[in-house]
């Protein structure tokens, strides 16, 4: 299978020269191991699965003599070391003896399907010492082979007036997922997605938790799946499907914890006095092929036949885009505003970098847009001022038009193309 170039690449990189642990999580089956394998980062390659069950109990039964062979003079990748929880303190202790030594860079590159804050013991023992960082399935600039970071050409230039060939949404998105998935299209995805969920239920979120009823999981994915891109109604899910409310949290945590869905918070101000702001948080699929999947629905029919749900694909599809820009930045927040004194006048997503600079983007499964479209930006940038550099309203037409001051209607296409 050939290699794609990842975005998170440099940054990737340039953590794990700076670093003594670097914890690179995300879905299963995204590319984490191939990533990792396929840099060059200054060291020989020692890598280790803990598919291997031979290698998984050496580390299990024997922490210490494990983190003792590791090979000194070679970068370790330790591939699922989430399963694996008793190493996490030997760790720490091998990064803190090697600090004294000042040989604490470039140490241990450690992978994993589960969110780090699903695993307490890693997280706790080697606060201050890890780096995290989290890898996504393809983007559209990945599949495409242009590199592009749509949210840093953002953040650099102004987007200039042009015009594009019409995207083909369906394609684009249906080729913006996993690996495996993207380069091998005679695949049937049905199937495969139907093994992986079968893989996730039965191993991942058992490593994780004590879980009697593993396809509780993916009842409560579908209902998830018939909400993407809304503010979740949690009583009306648990009546739906029938979980209290204790049972329902803790689903909804591993359904995160394994990368299949991830939430945005509403917008506050920096200052966070003003309390006039919806807290309710917004539900998106990390894939948005394996959300088509749960709702059992072929995209293609959805894009023909049904403009609302196709609404939502579209809006999952770009949140996802989205959410692997900025993870390829550093630190990023991506929320969504919709303050109650506006009367629900919502932007579908705010951006800010670490100095608070905003992005905000609106999405529309349309080949047109009016004023309307970018009416609700107005008025975020009146409450950030200066600190708002951009507004864009990606849609399904052809020209890129600045539409306000700092406003501009964007074709989708502006995500992968040059």
């Amino acid at each position: 299978m050939s290699y794609l170039s990842r975005i998170l690449e440099g940054f990737f990189a340039e953590t794990v020269q700076t670093r003594p642990l670097v914890y690179l999580n995300g879905a299963r089956q995204c590319g984490k191991s191939t990533l990792v394998q396929n840099l060059s980062m200054g060291k020989e390659l020692n890598y280790i699965t803990f598919d291997n069950p031979v290698s998984l109990s050496f580390a299990k039964t024997d922490p210490a003599g494990f983190i003792e062979h590791l090979p000194p003079d070679k970068l370790s990748i330790i591939d699922e070391v989430q399963l694996a929880p008793e190493l996490f303190r030997y760790f720490k202790m091998a990064i803190d003896g090697k600090r004294l030594a000042a040989k604490d860079r470039a140490l241990y590159v450690l992978t994993g399907s589960a969110n780090i804050f699903a695993l307490p013991k890693l997280s706790d023992a080697l606060v201050g010492r890890m780096a995290i960082l989290t890898l996504y399935p393809f983007s559209a600039s990945e599949v495409k082979k242009t590199g592009i970071n749509f949210i840093e050409k953002l953040l650099r230039s102004e987007p200039a007036p042009r015009s594009y060939p019409r995207a083909k949404i369906v394609d684009i998105i249906s080729s913006s997922t996993f690996p495996d998935l993207a380069l091998d299209k005679k695949k049937d995805r049905n199937l495969w997605f139907n093994d992986y969920m079968t893989t996730i239920l039965q191993r991942d979120v058992r490593a994780l938790a004590d879980i009697r009823n593993p396809e509780k999981i993916h009842q409560l994915l579908i209902s998830f799946s018939q909400r993407a891109g809304g503010i979740i109604n949690n009583t009306n899910i648990m009546q739906e499907t029938g979980m209290d409310a204790k049972t329902y949290e803790k689903y909804k945590a591993l359904c995160s914890s394994t990368f299949m869905i991830f939430e945005l918070p509403s917008w506050t101000k920096p200052n966070k006095l003003d309390k006039k702001f919806i807290k309710q948080k917004k539900l998106y699929f990390t894939d948005t092929n394996l959300l088509c999947y749960l709702m059992q629905r072929d995209m293609e029919e959805i894009y023909k036949n049904d403009t609302k749900v196709m609404g939502h694909v579209f809006e999952n599809f770009i949140a996802t885009e989205i959410m692997k820009a900025t993870r390829s930045l550093g630190t990023f927040s991506v929320s969504h505003f919709n303050p109650v004194q506006y009367q629900g006048r919502e932007v579908d997503f705010v951006i800010e970098n670490p100095k608070g600079e905003t992005i905000a983007i609106e999405v529309k499964l349309s080949g047109t847009i009016n004023e309307k479209d970018w009416s609700n930006m107005l008025i975020l940038q009146e409450i950030l001022g200066k600190k708002f550099r951009k507004g864009i309203v990606i849609y399904t037409g052809v020209d890129l038009v600045q539409v306000s001051r700092s406003i501009w209607a964007v074709p989708v296409n502006y995500l992968w193309d040059l």
